[in-house]
C-alpha cells in the first residue's frame, strides 16, 4: 500500500523540510486525535521525544494539534521509544507519540504513532490518518479544547518496568558495565536502571546538547564503546541508539557483538528455561546464515521476514513467537514489550552473562558468521531489477550459491538504491557474485 507521508517507521525526514515541519506535526496531531476519539470517555495522548533540538518545536506543534480536536496531552519528555509504547498502554491512553528519528543524525526527526495497545499502527490506520491530514479536520468548541500537562514520574515508571524484566534471583553486583546512550532518549533512565540493579556503571553518550545525538556514539558507532570498555577494564559494554529501541554489545575484549549473536544467546537461554515460544525465533532476510545453521543444530527454527521490525513483530504475533529481531540490534521480546527495547534486551544479555559466570566473550559468541557482503547501487530512475539481463545474472548467482549461501536483493524503501547482499562459505565467491550483480544493475540503470 503506497503511503504519502508514512514510511516504514512513521513519518521521518529533515526538520523544517516537508513533511517534517511544525505545520505538518500539528496536522498529524489533529488527524491522529480525530481518528482515535472513539467512545464517550475523555481522550488522552502520551507524547515522548528524544534529545534533538527540533523535538521542542515538534512537541509544541503536536500538542496544539491534539488539543485543538479535544484530546488531553500528557508529555513525558526525553524517553525511549519502548517507554512511550509501555506508558501508552499502562496509562490507558488512546494513542502514543514518539518524536524521534532513531539512529539518524540530529538534523532529521520523525513522528512514530502507537495505538492504545502499545503497538505501532497498522497500514490501514496510517492510511486513514493520511486521508484526514489532507482533508478538513473539524475543531472542537472552545470549552472542549484538550488540556496539556507534563508528568514527572514517567522515568521512574519505566525504570521500574525495565528492572522487573530482570530475573528476581540475580543482581549485577561486581559487574562493570560501560553504557553508551548515544546522547539520546535513554541518557537518564538506562544508567539508573543498571545502577539500581547493582552494576558499576561507566556511562558515555549521556550529555545531550540537542545536536550531538548519535554523533560518534551509540549503536551505529560502537567503536567509542569498544574503546571505553578496554580503557575501563569493563566486563561488557552496551550501546543503545538515539531512541533506545536497539542495542549493540561489546565484550570485554572490545569485540562487537551484533543482533544475530544476541538473539541466539537469548533464544538459547529461554529454550533452556522452557520459555521460548514457537520453537525458535523470527529474524529478517538480512540475518546471517550462520545464525540459521546454529539454531538448527540446537533443534530450533528461524523464520525470516522482510527487513523492518514491524514485519518481524507481525510474524511473531501471527505465529506465536516471543523472540525476534534484526541483525542491527532491534530485538523484540514480546513477553515484555510491544516493540524493540534496547535496555530490556540488554538486561536479558546481562542476566545470561551473570548466570554463566563466564566472560562475555565466551557467552555471546555463539556461532561463526558466514562471510557476508552488502553493496548498494544508486540509480537515477526506472526499475533496474525488471531488466532481463539483470534477472539472468541473478538467476545464475542463485544457482551458484545453492546449498552454499544466500542472496538477497531488494530496493531501498527510502532512497533510489538497490541493495545487493550475498553470503556463503567462500568469501571469494560471495565477492564475485555481488560484483557481477552490481555491474548488471548499473548497466541496466545507465
Amino acid at each position: 500500500m503506497a503511503r504519502k507521508y508514512f514510511g516504514t517507521d512513521g513519518i521521518r525526514g529533515a526538520t523544517n523540510v516537508s513533511p517534517m515541519t511544525a505545520a505538518m506535526a500539528m496536522k498529524v496531531g489533529m488527524a491522529a486525535g480525530a481518528y482515535f476519539q472513539r467512545g464517550d470517555h475523555r481522550h488522552r495522548v502520551v507524547i515522548g521525544k528524544d534529545t534533538r533540538l527540533s523535538g521542542y518545536m515538534l512537541e509544541s506543534a503536536l500538542v496544539a494539534g491534539f488539543t485543538s480536536v479535544g484530546m488531553d496531552v500528557v508529555m513525558v519528555g526525553p524517553m525511549p521509544t519502548p517507554a512511550v509504547a509501555m506508558l501508552t498502554q499502562s496509562m490507558r491512553a488512546d494513542i502514543g507519540v514518539m518524536i524521534s528519528a532513531s539512529h539518524n543524525p540530529y538534523a532529521d526527526n520523525g513522528i512514530k504513532l502507537f495505538g492504545p495497545d502499545g503497538y505501532k499502527l497498522s497500514d490501514e490506520a496510517e492510511a486513514a490518518i493520511e486521508t484526514l491530514i489532507d482533508g478538513d479536520i473539524p475543531l472542537v468548541p472552545s470549552d472542549q479544547i484538550g488540556r496539556a500537562r507534563r508528568i514527572e514520574d514517567a522515568q521512574g515508571r519505566y525504570i521500574h518496568f525495565a528492572k522487573s524484566t530482570f530475573p528476581e534471583n540475580l543482581r549485577l553486583d561486581g559487574m562493570r558495565i560501560v553504557l553508551d546512550c548515544a546522547n539520546g532518549a535513554a541518557y537518564k533512565v538506562a544508567p539508573s536502571a543498571l545502577w539500581e540493579l547493582g552494576a558499576d556503571v561507566v556511562a558515555i553518550g549521556v550529555t545531550p546538547n540537542g545536536t550531538n545525538i548519535n554523533d560518534g556514539v551509540g549503536s551505529t558507532a560502537p567503536q567509542a564503546l569498544a574503546e571505553a570498555v578496554i580503557a575501563n577494564g569493563a566486563d561488557i559494554g552496551i550501546a543503545l541508539d538515539g531512541d533506545a529501541d536497539r542495542l549493540i554489545v561489546v565484550d570485554e575484549t572490545g569485540m562487537i557483538v551484533d543482533g544475530d549473536q544476541l538473539m541466539a544467546t537469548i533464544a538459547a537461554s529461554w529454550a533452556r528455561q522452557g520459555r521460548l515460544a514457537g520453537g525458535g525465533l523470527v529474524a529478517t532476510v538480512m540475518s546471517n546464515l550462520g545464525l540459521e545453521r546454529h539454531l538448527a543444530a540446537q533443534g530450533l527454527g528461524l523464520v525470516r521476514t522482510a527487513v523492518g521490525d514491524r514485519h518481524v513483530l507481525e510474524k511473531m504475533r501471527s505465529s506465536g513467537y516471543n523472540v525476534g529481531g534484526e541483525q542491527s540490534g532491534h530485538i523484540i521480546l514480546s513477553d515484555y514489550a510491544t516493540t524493540g527495547d534496547g535496555l530490556v534486551a540488554g538486561l536479558q544479555i546481562l542476566a545470561e552473562v551473570k548466570r554463566s559466570g563466564a566472560p562475555a566473550s565466551e557467552v555471546l559468541h555463539r556461532f561463526e558468521p558466514l562471510p557476508q557482503l552488502l553493496k548498494n547501487v544508486r540509480f537515477a530512475g526506472g526499475k533496474p531489477l525488471d531488466h532481463d539481463a539483470v534477472k539472468a545474472v541473478i538467476a545464475g548467482a542463485e544457482a551458484e550459491l545453492a546449498g552454499k549461501g544466500r542472496l538477497v536483493i531488494r530496493p531501498s524503501g527510502t532512497e533510489p538504491v538497490i541493495r545487493v547482499m550475498a553470503e556463503g562459505d567462500d568469501l571469494g565467491q560471495v565477492e564475485q557474485v555481488v560484483d557481477r550483480i552490481c555491474d548488471a544493475v548499473r548497466k541496466a540503470a545507465a
